[in-house]
């Protein structure tokens, strides 16, 4: 087990610490009756014995690798006693995503669980995508609920002595000198990350620093007809999904009007063993939305080319990744930015989940939400960058999950705005839904 960060989890933490802004992945479970509390509490310790059981020890050096230590204290849990209206649940989703999460000071995540006033109980997990990646969390979740798995062993923090530290972390940097050579000439090959001229006006400047809670709803849609809607565009569920989101991002002024949608799609490279975070690549696919609604066909061939390329070679801004521990602050707003939705729609399709992964008390959920949600989200940032759209799916059973996280400058950045504008996306694909 690797005690240091890989260079894409101490991006993604140094981005996080330059900008203030904290990405998360949430997931959700709703259950038609009471849950099992004693199931709760055993799948809470249980995810707590894994990659979320830990948290970031800084290295004593300013170019130093980071590193893996236990989590000083258990994560908490919350079970709300009072019921709420079932008219709310969207709003505790919410609540919760906005709980305070820090993968080095703690809580690196937490897991809540409310009644509703139907008779009906919601539960989530949330945790900082410093520690876990949409992937993971899943995989998570699913050993969790199964309650097989052997723990994983952190070191204690600061069990090192300060000379040690120093001595170790020194080692380290000097084995990691050919990759950063390697990465100083991909340097000069790789150009990204700059603003693509999208940006929307900036707010006034006493607006600038104010805090946006960017709307999220999740789409259930059925997976039968979800299929039927692919076949009959020569599409699959993939570019479905991608075709979904292409129509969505023209809805929220991302595309159209002779721009292609830039769709930025993750790539899992997670194996059972990997302790990564994030355990990714990225692939980028243009899709023209003209007539993505009819035909899929050539959004299919674009992704397939797409990632068959990210697969035989990383995208240039990954390859300058080892060079993360020497670059300066700044620098890492603009890298965790470019790595982590600086492009204009975010969309993965993580298909068939394990049905462990809707079990949190023991039981099978009625429902799973994906929901991936961001913490202090300046309204500077967020608008000057030109808004936002992460679309993610996942197939349980006969039935489709799509989170959806979307923020367009000057729009209706409410719930009921954004689920108005995915059903007028999933309507030109001849598919309806249930919001939440």
């Amino acid at each position: 087990m690797t005690a240091h960060l890989g260079y894409l989890d101490q991006a993604a933490h140094l981005s996080m610490r330059a900008t203030g802004r904290r990405q998360l992945v949430q997931l959700g479970w709703l259950y038609s009756g009471p849950v099992d509390r004693q199931g709760l509490a055993r799948f809470h310790r249980a995810f707590g014995r894994g990659l979320a059981g830990r948290r970031i020890e800084r290295s004593p050096l300013p170019f130093g690798r980071h590193r893996w230590v236990a989590a000083a204290e258990p994560a908490p849990l919350q079970i709300g006693e009072n019921p709420r209206p079932r008219a709310e649940l969207g709003d505790w989703f919410d609540e919760c995503s906005q709980l305070p999460i820090d993968p080095e000071h703690g809580p690196g995540w937490h897991m809540a669980a409310v009644a509703l006033s139907d008779g009906a109980t919601a539960v989530t997990v949330v945790a900082s995508h410093c520690l876990l990646d949409g992937v993971a969390v899943l995989a998570e979740a699913a050993r969790a609920a199964g309650g097989a798995a052997e723990p994983l062993r952190w070191p204690a923090p600061r069990s090192r002595s300060a000379a040690r530290a120093v001595l170790a972390d020194a080692a380290q940097t000097c084995r990691d000198l050919p990759d950063a050579l390697a990465a100083v000439r991909a340097g000069w090959r790789a150009r990204g990350g700059a603003p693509d001229g999208r940006a929307g006006a900036p707010p006034p400047s006493a607006e600038r620093d104010q805090t946006v809670l960017v709307p999220a709803i999740n789409v259930f849609v059925d997976a039968g007809s979800w299929d039927a809607a692919a076949a009959r565009r020569g599409g699959n569920g993939y570019s479905l999904l991608a075709g979904l989101a292409t129509e969505l991002g023209r809805r929220m002024g991302r595309c159209g009007e002779g721009r292609p949608a830039e769709l930025l799609i993750a790539l899992s490279e997670r194996t059972d063993t990997d302790t990564r975070a994030n355990a990714l690549r990225m692939a980028t696919v243009e899709v023209d939305p003209g007539g993505v609604a009819a035909d899929l066909t050539a959004a299919r061939t674009a992704i397939r080319a797409a990632v068959a390329s990210a697969r035989a070679e990383p995208d240039g801004l990954f390859a300058l990744l080892p060079l993360t521990p020497f670059i300066p602050r700044r620098t890492a707003r603009r890298l965790g930015a470019a790595l982590f939705g600086s492009r204009p729609i975010s969309c993965s399709n993580l298909g068939e989940l394990d049905p462990a992964v809707c079990c949190p008390d023991g039981t099978p959920a009625d429902r799973l939400f994906l929901r991936p949600v961001d913490q202090n989200v300046r309204a500077g940032d967020i608008i000057g960058g030109g808004g936002q759209l992460v679309v993610v799916a996942g197939r349980t059973g006969a039935t489709v999950t799509i989170g959806v996280v979307g923020y367009a400058p000057g729009g209706d950045n409410t719930r009921a705005g954004l689920a108005a504008a995915a059903a007028a996306a999933l309507a030109e694909f001849e598919l309806t839904g249930e919001f939440v």
